[in-house]
């Protein structure tokens, strides 16, 4: 079973900018309802050049993606993208955006279920930083330690096989 757990959660405004012409696949106040436990949403510079890392290294399923929002799935799991300018008018827009704060900074976004062998040679072949190689971990876990193009810190992992004594 595929799960992922999140350190931190922001919320959206309905009144937002586009810059998308494509028609979302459901409403957004409808899609938001769907939504249960707990979900993450990432503030990225560029959802389309963002699609493939969450494809191809997280191994996830692409619900719907336009140049102002994507969301994904992968097990039981899901979480989405919007682009920078669809919060044009949050609070912390300009500190976002005017480069004082690194994103994702003191965050690890753990996909628990995902090869972090495959999910690393995925990242190299298109050009991510691989932070740490896959490795068995005491904590029970083999993992990574991957960052996306907005700087935000993936783990995929997979459990150790039990070693009973």
């Amino acid at each position: 079973m595929y799960a992922l757990s999140i350190v931190f959660f922001l919320t959206i405004k309905e009144n937002v900018l586009r810059k998308s012409n494509q028609k979302p696949w459901l409403p957004a106040s409808e899609y938001g309802r769907r939504l249960v436990g707990l979900t993450l949403n990432l503030l990225v510079r560029d959802v389309i050049a963002a699609l493939p890392f969450h494809r191809k290294v997280l191994g996830a399923d692409e619900i719907y993606s336009d140049k102002d929002f994507a969301a994904f799935k992968r097990g039981e799991s899901e979480w989405m993208l919007h682009a920078d300018h669809t919060y044009d008018q949050h609070p912390l827009y300009s500190d976002m955006v005017g480069g004082r704060r690194v994103r994702g900074i003191g965050a690890e976004l753990r996909l628990h279920g995902r090869d972090p062998d495959a999910a690393v040679v995925a990242a190299l072949s298109l050009g991510m930083k691989v932070v740490a190689t896959a490795a068995d971990k005491p904590h029970g876990l083999r993992e990574a330690y991957i960052l996306d193009l907005d700087g935000y810190m993936w783990v995929p992992d997979i459990p150790l096989p039990s070693q009973e004594r």
